[in-house]
């Protein structure tokens, strides 16, 4: 697995630009089965879906998600119901990725794999 996940989330306030699509490229090969989609609001993001037996493990999962989330001070949108989990990750301040977005779903990717 990646070594993004050994590492930590760093704060962006804005001041950086997001990554080019070579940048995203190179990065999306260290994750496992996320996908690149772009749209006019958030510009580039990653996105995953993960499949469960039932409601319990994906509440489950989501929260262990959320205390990822919350350890790394990066916070992705989440939705999720029987059976699913649906995660979205982007840099909110520069409306595109940067490598904390690779560093968090390769920690999501590492509990999911468990």
């Amino acid at each position: 697995m990646s070594d993004l996940a050994n590492k930590k989330c760093i704060p962006c306030e804005g001041n950086i630009p997001p990554f080019s699509a070579d940048e995203i490229h190179k990065y999306l090969k260290r994750v496992d089965g996320w996908e690149v989609l772009e749209d006019k609001i958030d510009g580039f993001h990653l996105i995953k879906n993960f499949k469960f037996d039932n409601f319990l493990q994906s509440q489950e999962f989501v929260n262990k998600v959320g205390e990822i989330a919350e350890s790394e001070g990066h916070h992705p949108d989440l939705w999720f119901g029987w059976g699913y989990a649906r995660i979205k990750i982007f840099t909110h301040a520069i409306k595109g990725l940067a490598e904390s977005d690779f560093i968090l779903a390769a920690k999501i990717d590492k509990i999911s794999n468990a």
